[in-house]
């Protein structure tokens, strides 16, 4: 890992630019959905998906927590929680100057005042990620000195639970930091299993052939009525629909599952010339997940205002393209025309080492 640590690792793009697609495409296709009031057939792809869409994308943000845990407190706080406040509450801001007008109508200003405040405590919608994100870094690091096996057994605990408390932040670390865990405290395991893909790739396509037939159907068999309630309140949300692979400990299995499939997935479209684009899309993910809501939207409101696309389906996808290519541009743009840096590189006024670091170069974004 510390060879590495100074460079970025192609697999490791690739598998988040597909984590970054997936993340996107559950937001479009849904959101579609619901504004059609029908369902389409790319949502068989979201619930396919559902099981290790996120498990992933925290194992690999974990990823590399080794290489930096051990930095001073001030500089960990800094990279680690003021770096995505600020994204958060820029970011924050914006959506809400597109969507607080129509607040206003509906409920009144006082009510857009208050989500805008709420949002503070309790994740304002696609943003969530960048909100829980940092609290996992501390909790990391707070916990360092105790044995992996136990935090690990601990994390498992709390995602194999149902706790539905419905206060996000922690409904999410209870459901998500055992992946972010595992991705720091396994991540020689990890790279030994991309290494493994690497050098085996007819072996790792068995194994991926063998992980999607059996995580389609898990997550299309209905759970048995007795079991429903512990999975009835995901349906309807993020694609859920009360299936077997929502149930506790299955969910967990598969969400490892899942995480490794992503990764070998990655090792070996990483190899291919042809998926340069995805490797460039993972190395800007969060780019494209700060941005995406904008593009997203409007292309949905775009398409349904016209109707020209009668497949509801056909209009998830185009959405979902719009959501990833939207941000493309934009960020192409400001770095093309130098104005707007700001959205996504962190200016020094907002480090909390400015004044320590004057000669270091720009806090980017994407670190």
């Amino acid at each position: 890992m510390a060879a590495v640590g100074a460079e970025r690792v192609d697999w490791v793009d690739t598998a988040k630019g597909l984590c970054i697609i997936f993340v996107v495409m559950v937001h479009a296709v849904l959101g579609v959905e619901i504004a059609a009031g029908e369902q389409g057939w790319m949502h068989h792809v979201v619930t396919w998906a559902r099981p290790f869409r996120m498990p992933d994308f925290f194992m690999i943000s974990g990823l590399f927590l080794g290489l930096t845990i051990d930095r001073p407190w001030r500089r960990y706080l800094d990279r680690k929680v003021v770096h995505f406040a600020y994204f958060y509450i820029l970011w924050l801001t914006i959506q809400f100057a597109f969507k607080a007008p129509g607040m206003a109508m509906e409920d009144g200003a006082g009510a857009a005042l208050t989500n805008f405040l709420l949002s503070f405590v309790q994740p304002f919608g696609t943003l969530w990620f960048i909100y829980v994100l940092p609290i996992f870094f501390v909790i990391a690091r707070l916990l360092k000195s105790v044995p992996v096996a136990i935090v690990l057994l601990a994390a498992a605990v709390l995602e194999i639970l149902p706790i539905h408390t419905g206060w996000m932040v922690l409904d999410e670390f209870c459901s998500r930091f055992v992946y972010f865990y595992a991705g720091y405290a396994l991540a020689p395991w990890i790279f030994i299993l991309a290494d493994k893909v690497r050098t085996r790739p007819a072996a790792a396509l068995g194994f991926l052939a063998v992980w999607a037939v059996v995580e389609a159907f898990l997550a299309f068999t209905p759970a048995p009525a007795a079991l429903y309630p512990l999975v009835a309140h995901e349906v309807g949300q993020s694609g859920g629909i009360g299936g077997v692979a929502e149930l506790p400990l299955v969910s967990l299995v598969l969400g490892f599952l899942g995480a490794c499939a992503v990764i070998s997935v990655g090792v070996l479209l990483s190899r291919l010339a042809t998926m340069r684009w995805l490797t460039w899309l993972g190395a800007h993910s969060i780019v494209i997940y700060l941005a995406f809501f904008l593009p997203m939207a409007t292309t949905r409101a775009v398409l349904l205002k016209l109707g020209i696309i009668g497949d509801v389906g056909t209009m998830g996808v185009l959405v979902t393209a719009a959501g990833v290519i939207g941000p493309v541009i934009l960020y192409l743009l400001v770095q093309w025309s130098g104005f707007g840096r700001w959205l996504f590189e962190r200016p020094r006024w907002a480090s909390i080492e400015h004044n320590r670091a004057k000669a270091e170069r720009p806090i980017a974004v994407v670190e």
